[in-house]
């Protein structure tokens, strides 16, 4: 079955349905703290205070690059085969642009 779109009769209906099994489960206060603390639990699961990991990275990883340098890599490497526009055929023209910027950089 699939989900209830939202916004439609089938939607908002099984959204109070939903919010009244939170209330009869955890109380109408404690719905609130419930919501905190799903939310504090994703906050949690990164690796440490100030965590940043990923594109948001400045520490140069594995392959020799950071992680902002990583993301341009990764955008112009989706860009060059994107279906939209001209682009979709320049995936050589991409790789040989970041070739001739890494060896700008120093790196190989």
């Amino acid at each position: 079955m699939a989900r209830p779109k939202a916004g439609t009769k089938e939607g908002d209906a099984a959204s109070e349905k939903w919010r009244q099994t939170m209330i009869n489960k955890y109380g109408v206060d404690g719905v609130h703290r419930k919501m905190q603390e799903m939310g504090a639990k994703g906050g949690r699961n990164g690796k440490g205070p100030g965590y940043k990991g990923g594109f948001a990275s400045d520490e140069v990883g594995e392959d020799g690059l950071t992680g902002k340098q990583r993301a341009r890599i990764a955008g112009a490497k989706g860009g060059a085969i994107s279906r939209r526009g001209p682009a979709k055929d320049d995936i050589e023209k991409a790789e040989e642009i970041l070739k001739q910027e890494s060896e700008k950089d120093g790196r190989d």
